[in-house]
């Protein structure tokens, strides 16, 4: 496994890798010290976060690691389909997954174990009255994900 840490305005990212794939993102405020390792999915993720943060980039081209439940990787799947500037409540990804919309928390059990942020946009996912819910992130980095893709939405 192999980790890259990047500056973002969401704060400190650090980007997991294994076998080719992009594995994991996590918060991380601290810069690690030490060399830089060269692994060229984590550059292509680092290109991408970069060029997504500066506008450039509206969805994401890098092989993803799913180790989930059969579950929670029908419900990662979903969320990629919501598109840039759209958001969809827990409701509305649970009828699209064919269940009824009182599955909603476990959708968002599945949402808030989604091991890769911001790339599997699980910050699109919010409250079915439009109201920012839960992030594993933080509802700050939520509003400013948001805020990114849509200025004014929140």
């Amino acid at each position: 496994m192999t980790t890259r840490w990047i500056d973002s305005p969401i704060g400190g990212l650090r980007i997991h890798s294994s076998a080719g794939l992009v594995t994991a993102i996590g918060f991380d405020a601290s810069e690690p010290r030490g060399t830089r390792t060269s692994d060229p999915v984590l550059d292509r993720a680092e290109q991408q976060l970069t060029e997504y943060f500066a506008g450039e980039r509206t969805d994401f081209d890098l092989p993803l690691a799913s180790d989930g439940t059969e579950f929670q990787s029908k419900v990662w799947a979903e969320l990629q389909r919501i598109p840039y500037g759209e958001t969809a409540s827990y409701g509305d990804i649970a009828r699209r997954l064919g269940y009824e919309p009182g599955i909603s928390r476990a959708v968002g059990a599945a949402n808030g174990a989604n091991p890769i942020p911001v790339v599997v946009p699980c910050h699109r996912v919010i409250g079915a009255d439009g109201s920012l819910t839960g992030y594993a992130g933080g509802l700050e980095r939520k509003k400013i994900l948001l805020d990114l893709e849509r200025p004014g939405l929140f």
